[in-house]
């Protein structure tokens, strides 16, 4: 199974919760309902010019200003246009890997907020979020300073997010990992073994976006 095969089945299950929970549902997502989630969703893929706000905060109003707009076209029609699939370049190539795992944080930003627990993984969706925490590692080595902390899966998997500071050792499959690395840290099912000073460090981390 492809990358874009992956993506493609998670924004299915993505829409089933959506569609399941209705527009008005809490999400992991501070502040934003539902509907707020599928907007942003609609918006990053169909504007580039408002997707930039994600990641450059004065361009963050401009986000929302487009978001808003989205809304008017009501929930419904939101999930459908997301049922569509993600345009060409979300899909292919390095994109669709990404893509997996944000289609697979927001889906659990819906089911977790509602009561739902973790769910079995398969193998592809478990190796591209695997791989993904690679990029994240290597991204997040600032946020823990002072903590030398490494992912570890069970069966024994590892990625070093850091090594300098006090060991600290997160454990749990790659799409808990993913979630607390994505700033989702009580939703996640993960386990931190160390110091209580080294996983306060780690509690305290400013993942995610």
């Amino acid at each position: 199974m492809s990358a874009t095969d992956v993506l493609l089945k998670e924004r299915a299950a993505l829409c089933d919760a959506l569609d399941k929970y209705g527009p008005e549902a809490p999400t992991l997502c501070e502040g934003w309902l539902t509907i707020d989630l599928a907007a942003h969703m609609v918006a990053r893929e169909a504007r580039s010019d408002a997707a930039i706000g994600l990641v450059f905060p004065p361009l963050a109003g401009h986000l929302q200003k487009v978001m808003d707009q989205y809304k008017k076209k009501g929930y419904d029609t939101l999930v459908g246009m997301l049922r569509t699939g993600p345009p060409w370049m979300h899909r292919t190539g390095p994109l669709a890997t990404a893509n997996v795992n944000e289609n697979y944080v927001h889906d659990e930003d819906v089911r977790r907020a509602n009561g739902e627990g973790p769910r079995v993984l398969d193998e592809e969706m478990d190796a591209i979020l695997w791989k993904m925490l690679g990029f994240g590692a290597r991204m997040s080595k600032k946020a823990v300073k002072g903590a030398a902390l490494t992912l570890r899966t069970p069966d024994g998997r590892e990625r070093v997010v850091s090594t300098d500071g006090i060991p600290v050792v997160m454990t749990g499959p790659p799409g808990e990992l993913t979630l607390y690395m994505s700033g989702r840290k009580e939703a996640s099912d993960v386990t931190l073994d160390g110091e209580t000073t080294g996983v306060a460090i780690v509690h305290a981390a400013n993942f995610g976006v």
